[in-house]
Order: structure tokens, then C-alpha cells, then sequence
């Protein structure tokens, strides 16, 4: 009995621990839980800045950031702006992730002495709230296209389309329709004071902590129609910054910087091509031309200025083969210059390539080119001095007399030789002719032309 009371009460006992343990394994899930849950509506607000022009990047950039609010459902998505203009594609992606985002997004345009021009000014309108920095600018949002004089029918396309746009997003905002529309068909822009008296803007604030303030506790409707008050004095406010693609790539469609990877690449392909096996040209030549196609693929390219670069080659290189004194590299400076400016058809120029890039590019590039050409094309003029080609038009001893067969020493090596004229022992010889290990000479005085 107390043997089997004692295995009965162990038994209760391993009952009990098991039970405690279940128990305390509940609430240690119950905790983690919770912390997951208070960790993911953390209720920060998310920071990102612009300061660049628009562009592809930029888009994928401030998509990734509303995506990223919306998952760790934050109350609000601060987009700190500082932008000349940019891409109408890219600005319409953009517009698109503002307006379907769940998370409410604020556009503030800051610092001082910034501005969110053209394209700048569509986003601004664009976001939930529209704020500004003192002594900023907003506006000139007139559609443009580089290099080319539209006529009377596509340039009101291109306006109503632009302006279509603008009312549609303004009007949903609250925000004044007349005035915004005027951004685009006559090219209006306004300081911060003008801007919020036209109500194009909601706030005018010198530090974003002002701004969270002034927006605290009162009512906006969204996109969608539905009223949302924020109050956001003292949340944190979390920085969400370019991942490192995103950095390499927006350097990269700075146009300035394809263009001169597609010069040095094809410079590096040109110094492959006339010393075959140097490899590091031809690798760096690959490398470069690669990365300045894939940053030019995401750019509206105009395909007449590439093919003013590949004509810039093609007057290089005539260069070395004629002797034009210059004329045909100046022109192939001229068609590289022009062809750089002309490359990237952007509405603003901050992108495209400037001038001075275009110069400080073409000028030395040609120069180099066409010095290198020269010096390959000479070379393959000069007179072959290796192998048994090398041994025509030297000049040897006869060792033996040649009557017509002998013996000859010709650098450094002695050769069986046959002369149609006889030759005495000691006799300079030139060979003119090699027959398998034969050499065809003759003697150095019947070589010499005749004088009177």
C-alpha cells in the first residue's frame, strides 16, 4: 500500500508539474503576443526626404516607404521635399502610391530656400497635407519637351492632359482648383505666404515638430472621403532612408554621370580592341558601357543623339586614317558635344547633361581617340621586323660564293641563299625572297639604283 500510495501520489505530482508548465508556456506566448502587437502599432511617424529631381528611383523610393508605414501601421508618412521638377511618369507613380495610401501622407517642402517646382508641385498637391517651410516656392508646373517646338495641337494636348490631372487630384484635396490649374497653363508660381493664402497648402511651419503642433487635433478628408484627425506632438518620428541599390542607382541617373560612363566605356573598348588580351580595358570598357545603358534605359533617351556619338567615333578614327589636319576630329568633338546635350530629353535641366560636362568630355576624348588611332594605324604601316617577313630587305654576308647557291649570315644565323647573280665570299647581299629556308638575294651593289 504505501508502496502503491507512493507511486499514486508521484503520479499526482508529475500531474501538477505538467499542468504549471502548460500554464506558464500560455503565458509566456500571451506576452510575446502582446509585444509583437504594441512593437507592430508602434504609431511612429515616417520620415523620408527628397532632394533630388523626380525620377524612376524616386518613385520606387517613396512607394517602398508607404508600403513600409502602412505594414507597422503608422499614423502618418512625413515626405520632406526639396525637388526642380522631373519625370511625368514618375510623378504620376508617385501620386498614384500617395492617394492609395492607407497610411496618411504629409508633403512638406523644407528647408528654407527649397522648392517643389513642376512635377514638385503635382506630389505637394497630391498628399493629405500640404505644408511649407518659410521663404520656399511652389509652381511652374507647364508641361515641357526638350528640343523639340510643339504645335498648337500637341501643346494643348500636353496641357489639358497635365491640367486634367491637377484638377482631379486639387479638387478630391479641398484645395483651391482655379489657381493650381493656372500652375500649369501659365506656368504661375507662388511663395509659402501666397500659396497658403490660395489655399494650396494647408500650413506654413518652420520645423516639423511646429508643424505636428498646428495639424494637432484637427480633421482632414482623405482621398477617399473618409475624416481623419492625427495628433502627432509627441510620437517619434523614425527616418526611412535609401536602401543601397536605391543610392547607386539615383547616382547613376544623374545623366552627367551616363554620359561619362558611355565615353570612358567605349575609349576602354577602343584600347581592348587595338591590344587584344589586356583584358582590364576590355573589362572596364563592358562594365562601364553597361552600367551607363542601364541608367540610360530608365531615362527618356533620344536615339538621334546616340547615333551623333557613334558618328563622333566614326570621325575619330577616319582621323587617323586621313590626314585631315584636324578637321575630322574637331568634328567629331562638336557631334560628341551635341550629342551629350541632346542625350537625355528631360522637362528641367538638372536632367540632363550640361555643358560644361559635355566639353570637359568630349574635347579630351577626342583628342586621346584620334592620338591613339593614329599611333595603331602607323604601326600597321610600319615595316614588319619579326618572323620571316622581318628577314625581307636585310642586309647579310656571303659566306660562301653564290654561283648561284651559298651560304649567307643574316642576323645572327647563317641561311642556305640563291642569287641570279653570282656573288664573291664576303659580298654584302639584301634578301628580296624567302623559299621555305632558302633565301632569294642579291648582291648590295645591283640593288642600289643607278646614278649618273
Amino acid at each position: 500500500m504505501k508502496s502503491g500510495s507512493r507511486y499514486q501520489v508521484s503520479g499526482v505530482g508529475c500531474q501538477v508539474s505538467e499542468f504549471a508548465g502548460k500554464k506558464l508556456w500560455r503565458l509566456l506566448f500571451a506576452l510575446a503576443t502582446t509585444l509583437a502587437l504594441a512593437a507592430s502599432c508602434s504609431a511612429d511617424v515616417l520620415r523620408i526626404s527628397v532632394d533630388d529631381a523626380i525620377q524612376p528611383i524616386t518613385a520606387e523610393y517613396i512607394a517602398r516607404a508607404l508600403e513600409t508605414a502602412a505594414a507597422n501601421h503608422d499614423q502618418a508618412v512625413l515626405i520632406e521635399i526639396n525637388t526642380p521638377g522631373g519625370l511625368v511618369d514618375s510623378t504620376r507613380k508617385i501620386i498614384e502610391s500617395i492617394v492609395a495610401s492607407p497610411v496618411p501622407v504629409i508633403i512638406y517642402v523644407t528647408p528654407s530656400g527649397s522648392r517643389a517646382a513642376s512635377a514638385g508641385f503635382f506630389i505637394l498637391e497630391s498628399a493629405d497635407i500640404a505644408a511649407m517651410a518659410p521663404g520656399t516656392n511652389t509652381g511652374a508646373a507647364h508641361p515641357v519637351i526638350l528640343g523639340e517646338k510643339m504645335d498648337d495641337v500637341m501643346k494643348q494636348k500636353l496641357e489639358n492632359d497635365a491640367a486634367a490631372l491637377m484638377r482631379s487630384v486639387v479638387a478630391k484635396r479641398g484645395r483651391n482648383v482655379e489657381v493650381a490649374e493656372s500652375t500649369v497653363r501659365e506656368s504661375k508660381s507662388f511663395t509659402e505666404q501666397e500659396a497658403l493664402d490660395k489655399k494650396l497648402i494647408e500650413y506654413i511651419a518652420p520645423t516639423e515638430q511646429d508643424l505636428f503642433r498646428q495639424l494637432s487635433g484637427k480633421s482632414f478628408k482623405r482621398f477617399n472621403g473618409t475624416s481623419v484627425t492625427l495628433n502627432l506632438t509627441n510620437e517619434s518620428v523614425r527616418d526611412y532612408r535609401m536602401t543601397l541599390k536605391e543610392r547607386i542607382l539615383s547616382y547613376l541617373m544623374d545623366p552627367n554621370i551616363a554620359f561619362i560612363l558611355l565615353a570612358i566605356g567605349a575609349l576602354a573598348l577602343y584600347a581592348e580592341f587595338n591590344h587584344p588580351g589586356a583584358v582590364i580595358p576590355g573589362t572596364v570598357g563592358v562594365v562601364f558601357i553597361l552600367l551607363a545603358a542601364f541608367a540610360l534605359n530608365l531615362l527618356p533617351v533620344r536615339f538621334a543623339a546616340i547615333a551623333m556619338i557613334v558618328g563622333a567615333f566614326a570621325l575619330f578614327a577616319a582621323e587617323a586614317k586621313f590626314a585631315s589636319h584636324g578637321v575630322l576630329t574637331t568634328g567629331g568633338i562638336v557631334l560628341l558635344t551635341l550629342g551629350g546635350l541632346f542625350l537625355v530629353d528631360a522637362p528641367i535641366p538638372e536632367m540632363r547633361v550640361h555643358l560644361t560636362t559635355a566639353l570637359a568630355v568630349s574635347i579630351p576624348l577626342g583628342i586621346i581617340t584620334a592620338f591613339l588611332m593614329s599611333i595603331a594605324v602607323r604601326a600597321r604601316r610600319n615595316k614588319i621586323v619579326t618572323g620571316e617577313q622581318g628577314l625581307i630587305g636585310e642586309i647579310g654576308i656571303a659566306e660562301t660564293a653564290l654561283a648561284p647557291a651559298g651560304k649567307v649570315f643574316v642576323h645572327g644565323e647563317l641561311w642556305d641563299a640563291v642569287s641570279s647573280i653570282p656573288v664573291s665570299a664576303g659580298e654584302q647581299v639584301v634578301v628580296r625572297q624567302i623559299d621555305g629556308l632558302t633565301l632569294r638575294v642579291e648582291p648590295i651593289a645591283a640593288a642600289k639604283p643607278a646614278t649618273a
